[in-house]
């Protein structure tokens, strides 16, 4: 399995799920002293049918079909005014066939908001494609009302819930943005900026993975 797993806890397993190295390593270097329960961050491969492949298949092992799942690492910004380093938390997450709704997005907002101080969190819609957007597709896509695009969060979550009844999630950082397209002068220092933002967002998903736990009222 292309993974890392924790030592095991009382909760649910929690699946990491992202498309690239980078992604894997800035995940990977975060604190992990605050897991709940086993942690495993997967490196699907780029485009929704690699993510589809590689999520299905932790998800078929026995020790994983009750996993919680989050999607992340980077993505495209499409609304004005984003920044490299910005976060996107998907209300829902969009693909050709329909919709997946995220779970708790406000509790997850809120742990971010304290792990990661004075980086803007913005929700909303998070679409699904299978290449990189560009140009007047932005536009396009932004007049749906997406805020974000990348091209294996709808595939990991629409996945991950067709197994079975699970929390998911959706979180991914802007490297990318109306103003500050990757072709431009700047491009390393937004990517350093998100990486440095992907590494710090670990303690998030724990505080959100754990409120899960918690008896609703």
């Amino acid at each position: 399995m292309p993974g890392s797993t924790e030592p095991s806890g009382s909760a649910a397993p929690l699946l990491i799920a992202c498309a690239l190295g980078i992604e894997k390593l800035a995940l990977r270097s975060g604190d992990r002293s605050g897991a709940p329960g086993p942690l495993t961050v997967l490196r699907t491969g780029m485009g929704p049918h690699h993510a589809e492949r590689a999520v299905l298949g932790v998800l078929s092992d026995r020790a994983m079909r009750d996993a919680v799942v989050i999607a992340s690492g980077f993505c495209a910004g499409l609304a004005p005014g984003m920044h490299p380093g910005d976060l996107v938390v998907a209300d829902v997450t969009r693909h050709a066939s329909g919709t997946t709704v995220c779970t708790d997005t406000e509790l997850l907002v809120k742990a971010l908001t304290r792990a990661v101080p004075g980086r803007t969190v913005h929700t909303g819609p998070l679409t699904g494609s299978d290449h990189v957007v560009r140009g007047h597709e932005r536009a396009e896509l932004r007049a749906t009302g997406a805020i974000a695009v990348d091209m294996e969060s709808a595939a990991t979550l629409r996945c991950a819930r067709s197994t079975g009844p699970r929390p998911v999630a959706a979180v991914r950082v802007v490297v990318d943005a109306p103003e500050h397209e990757l072709v431009r002068i700047g491009t390393v220092r937004g990517g350093i900026s998100a990486f440095r933002v992907l590494r710090a967002v670990l303690p998030a998903f724990f505080e959100w993975h754990r409120s899960l736990l918690l008896p609703r009222r």
